[in-house]
C-alpha cells in the first residue's frame, strides 16, 4: 500500500521490497533542496525498518532526473555572498543522500526511463544496481554550462573505467541505455517500459535471500573496494567468519544438507 503522499516522494511496500518514486515530473524530478530532504527522509526511515528488505528507486514522467534544480541554484545567486552559502549547502545535502543510500542495509535497485542527467546521473551510479528502459539515457552535461560533473563524478568513477567516466565528463553527451550497461553502469536493459517492472523482479528475488547475509555483505562490499589488496582480504575475512556466525549461516548450511528451502530470520539481525 502507498505511504502517506508527500508530494515529491510516493512510497510503496510489498513482500519486504520499498518502492520509492520520484514524483515531480514537471520539475523532470530535480533534486531541489525539497526533493533531497524528501529523500533523506525516507532514506533513514527504511535503514531502520527491518521488515524491508530491498528497495527500487523508480521515477514519474518522461525523466528520470535531471540533476540539481537549476532554477533554484540560479535565484541563489541573487544572495549576497553570491550563492555560495546556498551551493555549499545544497552539495552537503545532495553528498548526504549519496552517502545515506551506500549506507542503507538494504540493497537499492534503480528503474531508470527516460533521462538521467548530471545528479540524476550521479543517483543511478550510486545505487547498487540499476535496471534501465531501452530508451534511457545517461550524460553529465556540466561542461556544456562552464560546470564540471565533480560530484556526480565521484560515482560515476566508481562505477565505471576511468576513461569512460572522463569522456562522459569531458564531453558531457549522452550516453544509450546499451553503452551504459557495456560501460558498467547499469546491469540491463529492457524494453521502454518495462524497467520497474524487471527492477521489482530482481528486488523480490534479492529479498528472498537472508537478510542477514546480504545486509553484512553490502556493507563489507563497500568497505573493502578502495582498500588496498591485503587490507581488503583482512576485512573481508572478519566478515565472513562474522557471517558464518549467524543463524542465517548455519540454516542454510542444514538446509542445503537436508535439501530442504531455508527458513530465513525476518526480524532483526543478529547483533554482533
Amino acid at each position: 500500500m502507498p505511504s502517506p503522499a508527500d508530494g515529491l516522494l510516493i512510497r510503496r511496500t510489498d513482500a519486504g521490497v520499498a518502492t520509492v518514486t520520484l514524483n515531480a515530473p514537471r520539475a523532470r524530478n530535480a533534486l531541489s533542496l525539497a526533493m533531497l530532504d524528501a529523500l533523506a527522509a525516507a532514506f533513514d526511515n527504511i535503514r531502520h525498518d527491518h521488515s524491508i528488505r530491498c528497495v527500487v528507486l523508480s521515477a514519474e514522467g518522461p525523466a528520470f532526473c535531471a540533476g540539481h534544480d537549476l532554477k533554484e541554484l540560479t535565484a541563489a545567486r541573487a544572495a549576497s555572498d553570491g550563492g555560495r552559502a546556498f551551493f555549499e549547502d545544497t552539495m552537503a545535502r545532495c553528498a548526504n543522500v549519496m552517502r545515506a543510500i551506500v549506507a542503507l542495509p538494504q540493497p537499492v535497485i534503480a528503474a531508470v526511463e527516460g533521462v538521467a542527467t548530471a545528479a540524476g546521473c550521479q543517483l543511478v551510479a550510486t545505487c547498487d544496481l540499476a535496471i534501465a528502459g531501452e530508451a534511457a539515457a545517461f550524460c553529465t552535461p556540466g561542461v556544456d554550462i562552464g560546470l564540471f560533473c565533480s560530484t556526480p563524478a565521484v560515482a560515476l568513477a566508481r562505477n565505471v573505467a576511468r576513461k569512460h567516466a572522463m569522456e562522459m565528463l569531458l564531453t558531457g553527451e549522452r550516453i544509450d541505455a546499451a553503452t551504459a550497461t557495456r560501460i558498467g553502469l547499469v546491469n540491463r536493459v529492457v524494453p521502454t517500459g518495462g524497467a520497474l517492472t524487471e527492477a521489482l523482479t530482481l528486488a523480490h528475488l534479492i529479498a528472498s535471500k537472508s537478510t542477514e547475509a546480504i545486509r553484512l555483505g553490502k556493507k563489507t562490499f563497500y568497505a573493502q573496494i578502495d582498500a588496498p589488496l591485503d587490507a581488503a582480504y583482512a576485512l573481508a575475512s572478519r566478515a565472513m567468519v562474522e557471517n558464518l556466525m549467524r543463524a542465517d549461516a548455519r540454516e542454510g548450511a542444514d538446509a542445503f544438507i537436508e535439501k530442504r528451502p531455508p527458513r530465513w530470520r525476518r526480524d532483526e539481525p543478529e547483533a554482533h
